[in-house]
């Protein structure tokens, strides 16, 4: 089996479909046989399951970078930047290497360390 994204005029994942290898014996064979189910004026380029290609699986919101040959996540937050190597958003500020959790707090544009709260009863 195929995966093929479709994508909108900016290039943004819309749907991923599951195309037969009988109608995919190529990517462009199998870009055709989407068009002729849903229109040629759509846009369909394949993805891999497997991450053989473009990096990663393609997924609805995310975006296919021509430059690159690669499907790129949203942009998580306003003040993480992309990284040309991973091809992914990182933050401005390396997560701590402590073995405590943290989240992203966008607002002080650091990492805050989760509390979990205890299971353990109060006395």
């Amino acid at each position: 089996m195929a995966h093929f994204a479709q994508l909108d005029k900016n290039n943004m994942v819309q749907q991923v479909i599951v195309v037969s290898n009988e109608e995919a014996i190529d990517e462009a064979t199998g870009a055709a046989f989407c068009k002729s189910l849903f229109g040629d004026d759509t846009i369909w380029i394949q993805t891999s399951y497997n991450n053989n290609i473009r990096k990663r699986f393609a997924g609805i919101g995310m975006t296919y970078s021509a430059e690159h040959d690669a499907f790129i996540f949203p942009k998580p937050y306003g003040s993480w930047v992309f990284c040309e190597q991973s091809l992914d958003w990182v933050a401005p500020v390396p997560n701590p290497n402590d073995g405590k959790r943290y989240r992203w707090d966008e607002e002080t544009v650091s990492w805050v360390e989760r509390v979990i709260p205890s299971t353990e009863p109060q006395e």
